[in-house]
C-alpha cells in the first residue's frame, strides 16, 4: 500500500477564461496537485468551494457579481468551519485591496505575473498551513498603504495588550515579520537558527490567537508596532 499523500485539491477562480486555462495547465502538470474545478465570479467560487471542498482556492480579487475579497470572507473569514486555504492573486495596481483580502481570511497572495514555479510553490505553501507573504511585495504594500494599515485609534490599549502578551524576543520577531522578513532573514538578524524562529512564530500565533503569519502581520500594523507606519 502506497504512503504517497493525496494530491492537493485546487479550485481556480478568475473571471478571465484565458487566465483560468493557464492556471489549470500549470497546476495539472504537477503530480501532487489536482484541479477540481473552476469559477468565473465570486458567487460561483463560493458555491464551488462548498460543493467540491478544495484544499486551496486560487482567488482573483476583481470578479463580477461578487468580488474575491467578499468571496474569501465567506469561505475563510472568522467563524467559518473547515475553511479552505485561499491564495489571492493580484497585481500591484490593486494592492490596496490585498490588505482587505488578508483581513478577510486569505492565507497569502502572489502577483499575477509570478513565474509558474512560484505559483506552484504558493499552492504547496498554503496547503501546508503556512502563510505566503512575499517579503518584497509586503514591503511595497506597507510603503504605499501605511495609513491604511495603521488605524486612527492605534493609541488605544490594544497595542499595549499585545506587548504584554509577548516576551521581548517574541515581540522582536513579530516586528521583523511585519516588516516583511522571511524566517531565514529573521534568523540572520537575530543571530538564531531558522528552527528557533519557527518556534518563536508558533508561540506568537498561539499567544495572540492568530491563524497564521499573515494575521500576525495585519495585527502588528493595526496596533502600530512597526516603526514608520504612523
Amino acid at each position: 500500500m502506497s504512503d504517497k499523500p493525496p494530491p492537493i485539491r485546487v479550485l481556480v477562480c478568475d473571471d478571465q477564461a484565458l487566465v483560468r486555462t493557464g492556471y489549470v495547465t500549470i497546476f495539472s502538470a504537477q503530480p501532487d496537485i489536482q484541479v477540481v474545478g473552476e469559477a468565473e465570479n465570486g458567487h460561483e467560487a463560493v458555491q464551488a468551494a462548498r460543493l467540491l471542498r478544495p484544499d486551496v482556492v486560487v482567488m482573483d480579487i476583481r470578479m463580477p457579481l461578487l468580488d474575491g475579497i467578499e468571496a474569501t470572507r465567506q469561505l475563510a473569514g472568522l467563524g467559518t468551519e473547515d475553511a479552505p486555504k485561499v491564495l489571492v492573486v493580484t497585481t500591484f495596481n490593486v494592492d490596496a485591496h490585498v490588505y482587505d483580502a488578508l483581513r478577510a481570511g486569505a492565507s497569502g497572495f502572489l502577483l499575477k505575473d509570478a513565474p509558474p514555479a512560484e505559483l506552484v510553490n504558493g499552492i504547496r505553501t498554503v496547503a501546508r498551513g503556512e502563510a505566503l507573504l512575499a517579503p518584497a511585495v509586503t514591503r511595497h504594500l506597507i510603503g504605499h498603504f501605511a495609513q491604511h494599515l495603521r488605524p486612527a485609534d492605534a493609541s488605544r490599549p490594544a497595542g499595549q495588550d499585545v506587548v504584554r502578551a509577548l516576551t521581548p524576543r517574541e515581540l522582536e520577531v513579530l516586528q521583523l515579520i511585519a516588516e516583511g522578513l522571511s524566517n531565514a532573514e529573521i534568523a540572520v538578524s537575530m543571530y538564531i537558527t531558522p528552527e528557533t524562529v519557527k518556534t518563536y512564530v508558533s508561540r506568537i500565533l498561539a499567544k495572540l490567537g492568530l491563524r497564521d503569519r499573515v494575521q500576525a502581520v495585519v495585527l502588528a500594523h493595526r496596533v502600530g508596532l512597526v516603526p514608520g507606519t504612523a
